[in-house]
């Protein structure tokens, strides 16, 4: 299922064979075992999957969208190679498994949530969090190493848009350029003190894309750039010392921001603390108290060797199960 998965293109915006895919399988397996799956609409091509078996208590959600390039699936005796194998296209076929296992155990007051668009800016997870089924814990898959993960950092991501007026380049005195001011709008911003956290670590910022001008000999009008940056605290101080960095050079546009998260540990299993940002602040606290896991390493996801270890996927679908039920157990002790 990972290699099918895999090798079905679905770079954000274009999920919908994924989705289908996902679609059809649940709602035979939810038709043969007393449950019911839907398509939750996001967009008119775009849409997330859901699955229940009774009232659900607990959801395992994960992503079915991807970062480019895409780049079919391989395999050899330890590995499963493509993108997505770990980020998350593994994982929903993990939390499949979990569910066929569940199911075949008579457990029952579970779901499954794939959902589109957590790439790019959660759109799918938004839609679900307007949706709510009554869960009341999340099990989010990411690959995590197999640990469950104590904390995760939040984002801030910006566009910083710099205007200028075009001259030709021999006479600079004639124009403005757009790229200076975006380039000293920058410097300014990579001198920000940027804060830490005892459990997250440093706050980081990455500039990611640069483009503006026109050709070489023409002063540019216009240049933008796209700044991520992880939070492990408050974005609010981070927002207003970068606004003042950036100052009258430039627009600063907000484009999406996360919290930082922290979560507390489940009994029996391992931890860690990861860097990167995930949909749980967008479907927490509507589906529930979070919990992140998921086999694999983020060090290879986004990249050209992005891989999952065959017995390190294999292992987490007894894990997904071990979690599922060792969470039932705690919602019914609670009730009791």
């Amino acid at each position: 299922m990972t290699r099918a998965l895999v090798d079905m293109e679905s770079i954000t915006e274009n999920e919908k064979q994924v989705g289908e895919y996902l679609l059809h399988y649940l709602s035979g397996l939810a038709a043969g075992s007393d449950g019911k799956a839907e398509a939750m609409t996001v967009t008119p091509e775009r849409f997330n999957v859901y699955a229940e078996w009774g009232d659900p208590i607990v959801v395992l959600s994960t992503h079915m969208d991807t970062v480019p390039p895409f780049f079919d699936s391989s395999e050899d005796d330890e590995h499963l190679y493509g993108r997505g194998a770990c980020d998350a296209k593994g994982i929903i076929a993990a939390m499949i498994a979990a569910a066929e296992k569940l199911i075949e155990a008579g457990t029952r007051n579970f779901g499954l949530l794939f959902v589109v668009g957590e790439e790019r800016n959660s759109a799918g997870a938004e839609v679900a969090s307007r949706s709510p089924r009554g869960a009341r814990y999340l099990i989010n898959g990411e690959p995590t190493e197999s640990k469950v993960a104590l904390g995760s950092k939040g984002i801030l991501r910006y566009e910083i848009v710099a205007t200028g007026k075009m001259a030709h380049s021999a006479y600079p005195e004639l124009g403005e350029s757009a790229i200076e001011k975006l380039l000293d709008a920058l410097a300014a911003v990579r001198r920000m003190p940027l804060p830490e956290d005892a459990v997250l670590g440093k706050t980081t910022l990455n500039i990611g894309t640069l483009s503006g001008g026109r050709a070489p000999n023409i002063i540019p009008d216009a240049a933008k750039a796209e700044l991520a940056i992880r939070l492990v605290s408050d974005g609010r101080k981070i927002d207003e010392g970068l606004r003042a960095a950036v100052g009258n050079r430039a627009e600063v546009k907000e484009i999406l921001t996360l919290p930082a998260m922290h979560f507390r540990p489940l009994d029996g299993f391992p931890t860690s603390v990861v860097a990167f940002t995930t949909d749980i602040p967008v479907l927490s606290p509507a589906w529930g108290e979070p919990f992140l896991f998921g086999p694999g390493s983020i060090h290879v996801a986004h990249t050209t060797n992005e891989k999952i270890s065959k017995r390190e996927l294999l292992a987490a679908v007894d894990t997904y199960v071990q979690m599922t039920q060792s969470l039932l157990q705690r919602a019914q002790a609670h009730h009791a």
